[in-house]
């Protein structure tokens, strides 16, 4: 099991002092990654967060959030180890010959260490703001999913079809990874676990409790093998509680990495947190 951080550049960890901190300090401890989150821009009002009772998104609409890429290139330079991840890119809202660009630039700064969570997003007002077709975000994200590896992959890169089109670009430099960066997909919905079953290499579900998590993680299996795809390849990421028996517990289900939040933001106590994560759960996996 693998133990990563989550929010890592949203409200006090906008601080470039205490994002520096976090990085250092998560491979310290033996944390193997660091995600990333992404809004571009909050309208207000907007639809409610689907992942919470009461619509609220973590930390509030008021929380400063950072692009998720430009603290990664940061965090490549303070540390040497730690994977680098965004949980989430909204995909349909990026043109993928930028973003593939981007990726590759911080998979090679960080020599090898960058990992794409992507969502297709679910607040309408921010697609408004953004010209981009709130309806067609799943089909977009799929087309781009496929851009992407494209562009890593080959040289010239051609991709055709609905939402883009290019043909024998050359988009270098490449990802040093080997077939490219992981894509992990995002999402709780069953949409987003047959994109998972059928083009990622992980799945990073907003999902906690443990039968939803069971139900979903079948789903992108049974999606895997219809698309001729080893579901087993498709590694399961989930977000916890930093308890050892609940990370236990989602790893009899088939979670192989669980991601917690900062476990504080007073720098004396971000480090104590951070200690005692590696000494009672890490350490024990």
């Amino acid at each position: 099991m693998k133990a990563g951080i989550i929010f890592a550049n949203s409200g006090p960890f906008s601080r470039p002092e205490l994002f520096g901190q976090l990085a250092r300090e998560a491979e310290e401890f033996g944390f193997e990654s660091l995600w990333t989150v992404e809004h571009v821009v909050v309208p207000q009002p907007h639809t409610p967060y689907p992942g919470s009772k009461d619509g609220q998104m973590p930390g509030g609409d008021h929380v400063a959030i950072p692009d998720p890429l430009i603290p990664l290139g940061y965090a490549a330079a303070v540390t040497s180890r730690i994977k680098l991840a965004t949980g989430i890119v909204i995909l349909p809202q990026r043109h993928p010959l930028y973003l593939a660009k981007q990726l590759a630039t911080i998979d090679l700064l960080s020599h090898g260490r960058m990992m794409l969570g992507i969502g297709s997003g679910w607040m309408k007002e921010e697609f408004a703001a953004v010209g981009v077709d709130f309806h067609r975000r799943g089909a977009i994200t799929d087309e781009s999913i496929q851009a992407l590896r494209a562009l890593w992959r080959d040289n010239p890169a051609s991709f055709h079809g609905e939402h883009f089109h290019f043909h024998d670009v050359k988009s270098l430099p490449k990802p040093v990874q080997p077939g490219g960066i992981p894509i992990h997909v995002g999402g709780h919905s069953p949409a987003a676990a047959r994109r998972a079953g059928r083009f990622g290499d992980g799945f990073f579900p907003t999902i906690v409790e443990p039968a939803k998590l069971k139900a979903i993680f079948a789903t992108v299996r049974e999606e895997a093998k219809k698309a001729g795809r080893n579901p087993d390849a498709i590694e399961f990421t989930a977000m916890g509680a930093a308890k050892l028996d609940a990370v236990r517990a989602a790893g009899d289900i088939g979670v192989q990495r669980v991601v917690f939040g900062p476990p504080a933001s007073d720098p004396a106590k971000l480090r104590a947190g951070l200690e005692r994560i590696a000494n009672d759960i890490i350490a024990k996996l």
